[in-house]
């Protein structure tokens, strides 16, 4: 039985380590424990930032997770809602959990008035995400994403 829920102050332990997981494969990055742990508990002080999902087990232990943040579009006059620090434990991975989480989304954003689409970004070389998201109605953009870091 798996539980998803809006994760909580005494969930950000696991999301800090959820997130240094996912950094680590799928981009061999290590993060600042110290930097992670206060952008994570920034989120979920600050309601406006976004919020993070968590798929709880029934013993307790969180399985899996996701960061949704707001993006305003000024075309639609409406919020975008990217998912962000997806993260489903290697043990719980293909059993529907990010399914779940992504169901969540959906109906929260049902609930919520203003909200025109989600959005996210994968790894171009992650064809199993990749194939995941077509399977729940998602599909390729035709925008490539650029950055700078500071």
């Amino acid at each position: 039985m798996i539980t998803i829920r809006q994760a909580s102050k005494s969930d950000v332990s696991a999301l800090v380590d959820f997130n240094q997981a996912m950094a680590l494969e799928t981009e061999d990055k290590k993060l600042n424990s110290d930097v992670l742990t206060a952008g994570v508990s920034a989120l979920i002080l600050d309601k406006t930032k976004g919020f993070y999902l968590v798929a709880e087990q029934q013993n307790g232990e969180i399985a899996g997770s996701l960061m949704v943040t707001f993006e305003w579009s000024d075309w639609r006059n409406s919020q975008f809602w990217w998912i962000q620090s997806v993260y489903v434990r290697p043990q719980n991975r293909r059993t529907g959990i990010y399914s779940m989480l992504y169901e969540k989304v959906k109906m929260l954003a049902e609930d919520t008035q203003g909200v025109c689409g989600f959005r996210l970004y994968v790894e171009h070389d992650n064809q199993v995400a990749q194939e995941t998201y077509k399977k729940l109605g998602m599909k390729a953009s035709h925008y490539y994403m650029f950055e700078t870091e500071n």
